[in-house]
């Protein structure tokens, strides 16, 4: 699960990113309000941590001015602002959760995955194509009935795949999924990937485009 992290304070940032990146999550920093709102532009993640104490502008007019072109957009405000008439703006602005500071990490990680969960269940919880099954809701992968265990790498990039069905998925949309930036990565890590993904569910399951990326065909 991809997410962008909007916050100015460096020192929690870094902590966030370090534990959330643990947990399996692929987050990017931002430090400010315009360069959240291009990174959405261009780069959309799957959910938005937002800091409303911002440097160059007030975390609700990002939220206020994303909310006209995403809409779907999950977003958890993450601030120092804990008042009641707080949260209502937030909240009213459009944010789908809200979390003052100090917060627990244990209780932030359980609301993203929470996020992440709303995601899965928007469209449909099991897709199926052919002889593969995956359960968002469970993140659990069957073949012809019988469940297979990958890895969250693995899993994450065959839901990707399994959910745009059809269209070519370009190497790039795929490690954006994968991985952090900066993060290192080696040149054919995808393709490793892909090859174990195609010795667990079958050789043609997946398609190579060649020079473009990957696919996983519709019946």
């Amino acid at each position: 699960m991809s997410i962008l992290l909007v916050e100015d304070d460096a020192a929690l940032a870094s902590g966030l990113l370090e534990a959330l990146r643990k947990e399996g999550f692929a987050i990017n920093h931002v430090a400010t309000g315009e360069a959240a709102l291009h990174v959405i532009a261009t780069e959309p993640p799957e959910i938005l941590v937002l800091d409303l104490g911002l440097p160059d502008m007030d975390g609700l007019d990002v939220l206020k001015q994303l909310r006209k072109r995403h809409k779907e957009l999950p977003v958890l405000i993450l601030t120092a602002r804990d008042s009641v008439g707080d949260k209502v703006a937030g909240l009213d602005s459009g944010a789908d959760d809200y979390l003052p500071k100090p917060f627990d990490m244990v209780e932030l990680i359980a609301r993203l995955r929470a996020l992440g969960r709303r995601i899965s269940s928007a469209g449909s919880n099991i897709i199926e194509i052919g002889t593969v099954s995956l359960d968002a809701s469970s993140q659990l992968v069957a073949v012809d009935g019988e469940h297979i265990d990958l890895p969250r790498r693995e899993y994450m990039l065959l839901k990707v795949l399994m959910e745009n069905a059809g269209r070519v998925q370009t190497r790039d949309s795929l490690e954006t999924n994968l991985y952090s930036w900066g993060e290192e990565v080696a040149s054919n890590a995808l393709e490793v990937h892909i090859h174990h993904l195609r010795k667990k569910l079958g050789t043609e399951f997946i398609a190579t485009v060649r020079g473009v990326g990957y696919t996983v065909k519709t019946p």
